[in-house]
């Protein structure tokens, strides 16, 4: 959830089906809670919050599907720039069941789940 609502409201007006934690009343959530939310519903969660990947992997999830931005402090026109980039160049089948790592220069997919 470190990432800015105005990106939830972005993604719509580009879209997709997109919404803010915090608007779903989920800003004092775990990151447990928020996950089991996302699963639930079928999302597919954006980050920069490093402990995502590591939750999915102890719990041997295979969903949600997760963007992590990493690697620096990114201002929110980059994170826009970068995540078109990304959406444009992956399917739905390329985000499906996968941890899609996002860094200023390259984008690496990681299926889920971890160590199967």
């Amino acid at each position: 959830m470190p990432l800015s609502p105005a990106l939830a409201s972005w993604l719509s007006d580009q879209g997709h089906d997109a919404v803010h934690a915090a608007d779903l009343g989920l800003s004092r959530a775990t990151d447990g809670e928020i996950m089991e939310r996302a699963r639930h519903e079928a999302r597919t969660i954006i980050t920069a919050d490093l402990d995502y990947p590591r939750l999915l992997a102890v719990a041997r999830a295979s969903e949600p599907n997760l963007i992590l931005f990493r690697n620096g402090n990114w201002s929110e026109a980059d994170v826009r720039i970068r995540l078109g980039e990304v959406l444009a160049a992956l399917s739905e089948a390329d985000v499906a069941s996968s941890i899609i790592v996002v860094d200023r220069d390259r984008v690496r997919r990681r299926r889920l789940p971890i160590g199967r």
